[in-house]
């Protein structure tokens, strides 16, 4: 096998049976596995972390149904790629199915989206997206109804224990107990940075020990990874200066993902979340700005739109902190979670029909009631959800 190609692809398993991990999608009797043994693959997003399968678990769909296989990065793709695509599934149509992989579909903007929307909803292809974000954000509400959603989980330190082991193999290196451990905590969960920092010490140093791991990750060899853990870290440390009220260290987060290059929609669309979520009525014009700094950087782009995201961090990062409407949110989350559905009071319910005035619906309803009349379910009418801060 040629030794240029990645490790991480060089041991991609090409069946089901080899696929390590996702047991709740791909175990017995699991949705995706039931749908390749029955040739029923619709289309389908894979929501999940770096590393956790997605575009292993897509080839293998291919595989196994004898499927034409097209690949596509939404990062540098376009509507004339996704077209040459649908017209080469069309030429074989009724022969073979195609099977359309995009990568990092949150990237695809609306009009990318509604191009590809009428050939998934007619079969030309089988869709399968891969996000490491929410599709709820990022991708149209048509084509989400016409796929299915699966998340995949981090793997677990069994399944990359097994991962790295095959890596050993076909590398034909040993590794000593304390140095697989440091590759296992390393990786937090992503297969692909340990195969990667694997591979990278062996080319470097042949032997594999932590010290050898370590040295490995501070070598210039290894290039800032935008979806790997200095991108969760950096995202984090981002996140939690703005909550100290710290703009001078939110910039400095800001700035280094801005020159790493990372998706200026990511980073504001966390500031949208942290706006609600950590300013909320302490401030609400914070949502406001927030919400205009993502319109900014989807109109302009890079380079300029990086001044649009510092004025918005430095207001955020300066904002009073309420998180009194983000507590409530899960509070109340919490009760349904608990309770299900309770039966919503009579006063409160509609009434289109004489049967249902007969029941009492709506009756007693009062428009302006007195505001410390509870309007809760009879459970919880005791409940107080929201608490002001002061």
């Amino acid at each position: 096998m040629d030794i240029t190609i990645p490790l991480a692809v060089r041991i991609r398993p090409k069946t089901i049976s080899k696929f390590i991990g996702q047991d709740h999608l791909v175990g017995k009797d699991k949705p995706i596995r039931l749908a390749i043994n029955k040739g029923q693959i619709h289309s389908m997003i894979f929501w999940g972390p770096p590393g956790s399968g997605k575009t292993t678990l897509a080839r293998i769909i291919a595989n196994e149904l004898d499927a034409n296989f097209a690949q596509l990065s939404a990062v540098s793709a376009g509507k004339a790629d996704v077209r040459k695509i649908i017209e080469d599934a069309q030429t074989l149509f009724g022969q073979s199915k195609t099977i359309l992989f995009l990568d990092e579909i949150h990237r695809f903007n609306k009009a990318q989206q509604d191009f590809l929307l009428p050939y998934v909803e007619d079969g030309t292809v089988i869709f399968i997206g891969a996000t490491t974000e929410n599709p709820s954000f990022s991708v149209i509400s048509a084509l989400l109804s016409r796929t299915q959603v699966f998340v995949l989980e981090p793997h677990s330190k069994k399944e990359l224990e097994k991962i790295i082991n095959k890596g050993m193999r076909v590398l034909n290196v040993k590794i000593g107990k304390k140095a697989k451990e440091f590759l296992i905590e390393f990786s937090n969960g992503d297969a692909r940075q340990a195969l990667n920092l694997l591979e990278n010490t062996h080319s470097l140093y042949k032997t594999i020990t932590v010290d050898n791991l370590k040295n490995t990750l501070q070598s210039k060899h290894i290039q800032y990874d935008k979806h790997g853990e200095e991108h969760y870290n950096t995202i984090s440390a981002f996140i939690k200066s703005m909550r100290a009220s710290n703009p001078d260290a939110a910039v400095y987060y800001l700035a280094r993902m801005v020159e790493a290059g990372e998706d200026p929609l990511f980073i504001a669309r966390r500031m949208v979340i942290f706006a609600s979520e950590d300013i909320g009525m302490a401030q609400p014009t914070a949502l406001v700005v927030a919400n205009e700094v993502f319109q900014a950087c989807q109109n302009i782009g890079y380079p300029e739109c990086a001044i649009n995201l510092s004025h918005g961090v430095v207001y955020l990062a300066n904002a009073k902190k309420d998180r009194s409407s983000y507590d409530a949110l899960r509070s109340a989350q919490a009760d349904i979670q608990k309770h299900g559905n309770l039966p919503i009071p009579l006063n409160l319910r509609n009434a289109p029909t004489d049967l249902m005035k007969d029941l009492n619906y709506g009756k007693g309803y009062e428009m302006y009631p007195d505001k410390n009349k509870s309007l809760l379910p009879d459970k919880l009418k005791n409940k107080r959800y929201y608490k002001q801060s002061e």
